[in-house]
């Protein structure tokens, strides 16, 4: 039997060249029966639109292969020696190669027919004629169907070899080229150009047009952000690039606080600020998930990053745009989520929705309430402590979805002018007996602005009223939220009205003018002003109060700060809410009795300025003019 023959093999004659170094015990040649001419060019356009991921996709076959190795020999049907179970890149920039190579299973000549010919092209057929009749999303619904992975590789490569020899014993190498037609040739093969171990090399001759693949420091950088934590050693150069065994992977009880901070911290090198506490998620039924979720300090603005949480399949960083898997306002938070379970387009570049997705999304909302709760009931100061850094992210989630407003109702607060905190039923009970009007409503004042409205804010605390500061970017929103859920209870800003109208009880103040004096004065004033956005009315206030005061009308003041918050109810289509005042004249005022006795159009005028000069909103021109005529009056 001629040297290398095995019973059974075919023995096709032997070039003489090769005589003394290689034995071809299996040669093939062939083509792939599908419809479209060259399947490459589809993957290239339509499967993956960033071609850096070839790497992530050769190396994580080359991790599985190793994985499935170790657990053979766990199971005892592998009792060989494992020896060095590494992957191992390699790139020679002169030869224009990128190789890939592991110690793992290994594959046959029949393996390679069956798993990197047969799967991968018969499938990429069904796909073509599948995008040819559904639309674009029509590659977002096909994962896991036709191992496409491997292909990756024809994105940056001319050419592409896999020289491989399975674990099994009694297995010679085998060698497959595809030169990206649909044309391939597998042989196998021993002597000089034979594996002497087990384990695959996946050689790539990089094409002209890929020239930056073949950069040592490109590789270093794609291997860093997708492989930075794959549970096998990879070795670029002689540099090990992973972390096999990352925290997330760990239980809570092995790791201190240091532990998770020193992660923090590698995750996101340019942060200053340390993170004020983490949840460590770790689930394995209905469906599996680990990970850990940082709560950053979050500042009080709308431009939020949400890029940061990571999301990785099997220690595989998968992408950072996670919106489906994680409710909108939990985008604030920071850290990694890892999950075989998520579904992922072929090219595992976007997330699909759907039940397993949904119930993460449940999940993890459910795990940040909890933390949020058990923080606030087991250490009351050290939440307080924290509140200006998660107040805008608890009534953010409060917003966007009503299962989290349900627990998180107990554990928001509402911090006075005063800067002592509430919970929503300890400030209930505590504006009770002062602030309900006469249908029996409480009444919530609040500022968005306590040194603005300053004048407006001693008023109703002269009154007895509380005033809440409601002045974070969301606050608007969230008043309204608070409006819908919280029974008999309206809010209004401290200069929506006069003080004494801002609760309007049964006792009322008499005017001491009459009718005619009335309109009189209200005429006078509205000639001072000349000013069309500014509507007087004479009101019967306290003389205490101010002669004039300047309000605006609560719902419109309120749908103009939503529409600037980029809300409004939907009323940007009509442009921007034009600008509208009241100005209550108070009849019982006695600058405003002199006004009506002198017929001064002079000081009527003056004590409109005062009212907006209380507010900011006297300048230019108005201010000058201002400035002037006190000088005059003095």
């Amino acid at each position: 039997m001629p040297p290398g023959k095995r019973p059974g093999a075919p023995c096709p004659a032997i070039p003489s060249a090769f005589n003394r170094f290689k034995f071809y015990i299996m040669q093939e040649t062939g083509s792939i029966s599908i419809h479209t001419e060259n399947i490459f060019p589809i993957i290239k356009k339509f499967l993956y639109s960033d071609h850096e991921i070839f790497l992530r996709e050769l190396v994580s076959n080359a991790v599985d292969a190793t994985q499935k190795l170790k657990s053979l020999a766990q199971l005892g049907e592998y009792k060989g020696d494992l020896g060095e179970l590494k992957v191992r890149v390699t790139v020679d920039k002169e030869a224009r190669k990128i190789t890939i190579s592991d110690h793992g299973l290994g594959m046959t000549a029949e393996e390679i027919k069956k798993y990197i010919n047969q799967i991968a092209f018969s499938g990429a057929t069904e796909f073509v004629e599948q995008y040819k009749e559904k639309d674009a999303n029509t590659k977002d619904q096909i994962i896991g169907q036709f191992g496409l992975g491997f292909y990756s590789a024809f994105m940056v490569a001319k050419e592409v070899e896999i020289w491989s020899k399975s674990y099994k014993d009694d297995t010679l190498t085998a060698h497959w080229t595809c030169d990206g037609s649909t044309e391939f040739t597998l042989e196998e093969t021993e002597g000089e150009h034979a594996k002497a171990e087990r384990g695959t090399d996946v050689v790539l001759h990089v094409a002209e047009d890929s020239d930056e693949f073949l950069e040592a420091g490109r590789l270093r950088g794609i291997l860093a952000k997708y492989c930075r934590f794959l549970p096998i050693p990879i070795e670029f150069e002689g540099e090990l690039i992973n972390d096999t065994n990352p925290i997330w992977t760990k239980q809570p009880s092995e790791l201190t606080d240091e532990d998770y901070k020193k992660f923090y911290q590698e995750l996101y090198p340019m942060s200053a600020d340390e993170p004020l506490f983490w949840i460590h998620l770790n689930v394995d039924y209905p469906f599996n998930l680990t990970g850990i979720l940082y709560f950053p300090k979050v500042k009080d603005e709308l431009q939020f990053q949400r890029n940061k949480i990571q999301l990785y399949s099997r220690q595989v960083f998968i992408t950072d745009e996670v919106k489906d898997v994680v409710p909108e306002f939990l985008m604030l938070l920071h850290g990694v989520i890892d999950s075989p379970d998520i579904p992922l387009n072929v090219s595992r570049s976007f997330l699909q929705a759907d039940a397993a997705v949904k119930k993460i999304n449940t999940y993890i909302t459910k795990k940040v309430a909890d933390k949020l709760s058990s923080l606030f009931k087991q250490d009351r100061a050290g939440y307080e402590e924290k509140w200006s850094d998660i107040g805008l992210f608890v009534k953010y989630g409060m917003l966007s979805d009503d299962k989290f407003y349900d627990k998180a109702k107990d554990f928001v607060l509402l911090k006075n002018v005063d800067g002592k905190l509430f919970t929503l039923n300890e400030y209930t009970e505590h504006i009770q007996a002062n602030q309900k009007d006469k249908n029996d409503n409480t009444v919530v004042l609040y500022t968005n602005d306590a040194e603005h409205q300053h004048s407006f804010v001693a008023a109703a605390q002269e009154r007895g009223y509380d005033v809440l500061n409601f002045d974070q970017v969301l606050d608007p929103h969230f008043v309204g939220l608070l409006e819908q859920k919280l029974e008999k209870t309206s809010f209004k800003r401290v200069d929506a009205d006069t003080v004494s109208k801002l609760i309007e009880k049964d006792d009322t103040t008499e005017s001491v003018l009459s009718e005619d004096d009335t309109k009189k004065l209200e005429e006078t004033f509205t000639a001072a002003i000349s000013n069309p956005a500014m509507h007087v009315k004479v009101a019967a206030l306290s003389p205490q109060d101010a002669p004039v005061v300047i309000t605006q009308n609560e719902f419109m003041r309120r749908m103009k700060d939503m529409q600037r918050t980029g809300g409004g109810g939907g009323m940007q289509m009509f442009g921007a809410f034009p600008e509208s005042y009241d100005v209550t004249v108070n009849a019982n005022h006695p600058l405003v009795s002199k006004v009506l006795a002198d017929g001064g159009d002079q000081l009527a005028k003056q004590a409109f300025d005062l009212a907006l000069l209380s507010q900011g909103l006297l300048k230019g021109e108005a201010l000058t003019a201002f400035v002037k005529r006190s000088t005059e009056l003095l």
